[in-house]
């Protein structure tokens, strides 16, 4: 078994507050993301969890026992690092062998797990190089050898792909992802890259400031961002997140971005009225939400079209990412990777309002709150 209990967890460093007060329960099998900017407190949380960090406030379980005084070697967990941590004088083979040999674990019985650990990895022709003789992303294999060979109820991975090229990344991941349905091992996996948040896990869990913003599933999460910092965080390109006032007085209810008037659809309308906010709000609008017109004022699916003027085009193979301003505001649409636009064209942006997001003036999701 390999679940993990957390309970009002927290860690302070004097008066900093690393982590504040996170409670989460992860499952059996479940491969759980750490998600956020540098400085957020996941690589401090994993920490935690593995015993290599003492936490200020909380509880710690692992498989249901306590584990706030357990030493990290009898947690029955296994920790990869960003960097790798292998020994330069030592075989692949003594490097993957290396933990087992420091529990006292029978040399026959080792032998087959390095072996069975070098199967699963694609190591089997490598086991009698030395680190300096592999690539980058065989070192992070053999380091992962090392943490699969113990056989742990619980996998803690601190940005393993983050020094590896993208390319490298890609493949990497992709093994990860098999390694994890063939051994099921509960895995706890920090980084800042949402691709990897995205593609790899069960669940993420986005922090900020030490703080959890969200947990779900990756698409519900994308889907329905619970705040701004959430919404902006998650997608690439970045989501178009514009601040303005929400105008009641009339039968419809307008977003205005200066001279800018926005019709809201029934769905948002009715939780600006119904969540009773002041005038400020915000209006998220995904990329891939936004379609490019090149006729200003024409579009057929029933999305509002705002005209804009291109200011850059950016081709990225399967697509082209079109920056358009109005009235002095910024926004990116996904557009068809050969679409004719060009820097200083007019064009219309359509918004399909029925996928934007309203976020009240504290950066809440109106359709997440109450």
């Amino acid at each position: 078994m390999g679940n993990v209990d957390l309970i009002q967890v927290s860690k302070r460093y004097g008066a900093m507050e690393a982590v504040a007060a996170v409670s989460l329960a992860i499952a059996d099998h479940e491969f759980v993301v750490l998600l956020g900017p540098s400085g957020c407190g996941k690589s401090t949380l994993l920490k935690m969890i593995a015993g290599l960090e003492e936490i200020s406030d909380g509880e710690i379980y692992i498989d249901g026992t306590l584990v706030n005084y357990v030493r990290p070697a009898e947690r029955n967990v296994a920790m990869v690092f960003q960097n790798y941590a292998l020994y330069p004088h030592m075989t692949v083979y003594d490097n993957i062998a290396f933990p087992l040999k420091m529990t006292g674990v029978p040399k026959p019985e080792t032998h087959e797990r390095v072996q069975r650990a070098a199967k699963s990895l694609g190591l089997e022709t490598l086991l009698d190089r030395r680190p300096e003789q592999l690539s980058g992303g065989q070192r992070q294999r053999v380091a992962l050898g090392r943490a699969i060979v113990r056989e742990p109820a619980v996998f803690l991975m601190d940005e393993p792909l983050s020094n590896l090229d993208a390319q490298l990344r890609v493949q990497t991941r992709e093994e990860l992802l098999r390694l994890h349905a063939r051994l099921q091992t509960t895995t706890v996996y920090v980084t800042h890259d949402q691709i990897e948040a995205l593609t790899m896990g069960h669940r993420i869990v986005v922090m900020r400031g030490g703080v959890v913003q969200q947990v779900g599933p990756p698409q519900d999460v994308y889907d329905e961002p619970a705040n701004t910092f959430v919404a902006a965080f998650l997608g690439s390109p970045r989501i178009n997140l514009h601040e303005g006032l929400l105008d009641r007085s009339g039968a419809t209810v307008n977003f205005c971005i200066g001279d800018l008037e926005i019709p809201l659809p029934d769905r948002l309308a009715h939780l600006a009225r119904q969540a009773g906010i002041a005038e400020e709000a915000a209006l998220g609008i995904r990329p891939e939400d936004t379609a490019v017109h090149l006729k200003t004022d024409h579009d057929q699916s029933g999305r509002v079209v705002v005209p804009a003027t291109v200011a850059l085009v950016e081709p990225v193979g399967s697509d082209l990412y079109v920056s358009a301003t109005t009235n002095g505001r910024s926004w990116t649409a996904r557009a068809a990777a050969r679409l004719p636009v060009t820097p200083g064209q007019p064009i219309g942006l359509g918004l399909d309002l029925q996928r934007a997001h309203l976020f009240g003036a504290d950066g809440r999701n109106l359709a997440l709150t109450g």
